[in-house]
Parts: C-alpha cells; structure tokens; sequence
C-alpha cells in the first residue's frame, strides 16, 4: 500500500520544478503549432502518440492496465474532466494569448484548497498557508499584469482558460477523494489519456477542422516533445506526486509555471523581462514556502 507523506521533499521539489518548466515551454510550444495544425487535431495526435507510448511502458514494466479493481467509475470520470480541461486549453488560445489564458489556468490551486479538505481533513489549510496561497496568485497576476487588458476579442479565450482552471482542479479533487490514489499512477494516467485520445478526434470533426498531414520539421519536434515529455512524462511524474503527496502542496506549487511561460516567451519572441517580474517570482517563492510550512510541533 502507497505510504503517503506530509511535506514536500526534495524529489517532489525537483520533480515539480522540472514539470513547471516544462509546461511553461508547453503552452509557448501548443500556440506556436497552430499556425501549422488546428488545436484539437493537434492535440488529438498528442493524446493518441502518449497514449501508445504508456501502452509500451505498461507492457515493458508490467504493469496491468485492464484488472478489475474498482477504479473504472473514478477512471472515466478523470479522464473527461482531463480531457475536458485541454480542450479548452486549446480552443482558449485560438483567441487569446498564451499568458493571458495561463492566469486563468492557473486559478485550479484554488479550487483544489476549497474542495479537498472536505474528503482529506488532514489536508485543511491553516491561516498562514491560505496567506501564501494568496499571495502566490496575486504575484502571478502582477508578473501578467500588462496582458489583463479588457479586451473584448479575448473574451472568450478567458472564459476557456478559466473554465480549464476549474476542469483541473476538479480533476484533482476526484483523484484525491476516490480509489484512484490507491492504484498504479501509469493506470491512473492511462485513464486520461485514453479517454482525451478517442474524444479529441470526435470533437476535431464535429468543429470542422481541416486534418493536415503534412508537418514541417517544427511541427514534428513540437508535437514529438509535446508527446513524449509533455502528455507522457511530465504528467506520469504528476500522478506519481498525486498518490504520495499532499494535493494542496503539489497544486500551489504549479503556480511556477506561468512565469516559466513568461521566461520562454520572452526569450523566443523577445519580450522584456520587467523588475516586476522578478519581484512576482520572489513573491510566488515566498507563497509556495508558506503553503508547504510545517506546522510547529507542540512544546511538552
């Protein structure tokens, strides 16, 4: 049976700070490749190839996919609010820019500190840590202050970031308070994929998008990347945290990764780093330290 542990340790630290990386990457590298392929084929091609490569990796490690445990409910219900939460990613950045939608985004911590605690008591944040929570957004906001325009073309994209947040963190909230966190994180990841890989195609289709077979070299390494480090590692390393974890430590953690977004956005399209950006991640560290403070032992 899976141990579960209190705090962060310095796995989980690192871990998480190699996936914050790279999902700020990622969002840089999904608006990239809609120049070349539309959002829900591309992603239908992402979940398809993660999918087969979990498939792989099972069978290499073997590691049972289709036992009867229980999970299945659980299962497909994460796998469509997973699905349902990239969907909106994608659709989101048609109409907005990737830093304006990732605010939005990344509201999931939120969600997740309101709703887990109602099944995990242990998890219930204290004082000092929904001040660090606080604070965490309000930097990430100030860091994206200039692209929180009002806008009317961006409109929708905000709906559908906001609306991917909440997909999140609900995805979360399911994984925490059901069976799944007693099961294999590559079963549990299996569930997701699978489930986004047979209903992007569908959705694809009933939009109209055009299938493009023809992929230039960026494309294939976009896609390639996405794939392997993105929908396949990068998230079987989150599933893995999400068994062995507090759900409240790892979510506020994630808040990294909008000013990664920012760091690579402007060292391929040559934004400026502001001072208020480094001041934005001074404060997200500062929040993320007083979420993940161990509460004083009491004195005899």
């Amino acid at each position: 049976m899976t141990t579960r542990k209190t705090h962060l340790d310095t796995l989980a630290v690192c871990l998480l700070l190699g996936c914050c990386l790279f999902w700020g990457l990622q969002q840089v590298l999904i608006k990239a490749t809609m120049a070349e392929l539309p959002p829900l084929f591309q992603g239908a091609l992402r979940l398809a190839g993660a999918t087969l490569l979990l498939g792989l990796w099972c069978a290499w490690r073997r590691i049972p996919l289709f036992a009867r445990d229980g999970s299945l409910a659980a299962g497909l219900l994460a796998g469509a609010l997973f699905g349902g939460e990239f969907a909106c990613i994608y659709l989101g950045l048609q109409s907005t820019t990737a830093s304006r939608l990732t605010v939005f985004l990344y509201t999931s911590p939120f969600w997740v500190a309101l709703l887990v605690p109602l099944w995990a008591r242990s998890e219930r944040m204290r004082g000092l840590q929904w001040a660090g929570l606080l604070c965490a957004f309000v930097a990430v906001v100030f860091a994206l202050r200039e692209g929180l325009g009002s806008g009317l073309s961006s409109v929708r994209g905000d709906l559908f970031g906001l609306a991917a947040g909440l997909l999140w963190g609900l995805t979360t909230v399911v994984i925490r308070a059901s069976s799944l966190t007693r099961i294999a994180p590559e079963k549990l990841l299996f569930y997701q994929l699978a489930v986004g890989a047979a209903a992007f195609p569908l959705l694809s289709l009933a939009l109209g998008e055009a299938w493009v077979w023809r992929f230039s070299p960026f494309a294939l390494a976009s896609l390639g990347v996405q794939t392997a480090i993105g929908a396949f590692a990068s998230y079987l390393a989150w599933m893995w945290m999400l068994g062995r974890y507090p759900a409240t430590q790892i979510s506020t953690f994630v808040f990294f990764t909008p000013l990664f977004a920012l760091l690579f956005g402007a060292l391929w399209l040559g934004e400026a780093v502001t001072p208020g950006l480094l001041v934005a991640l001074g404060a997200v560290a500062a929040g993320i330290l007083l979420v993940n403070r161990r509460p004083r032992a009491p004195q005899a």
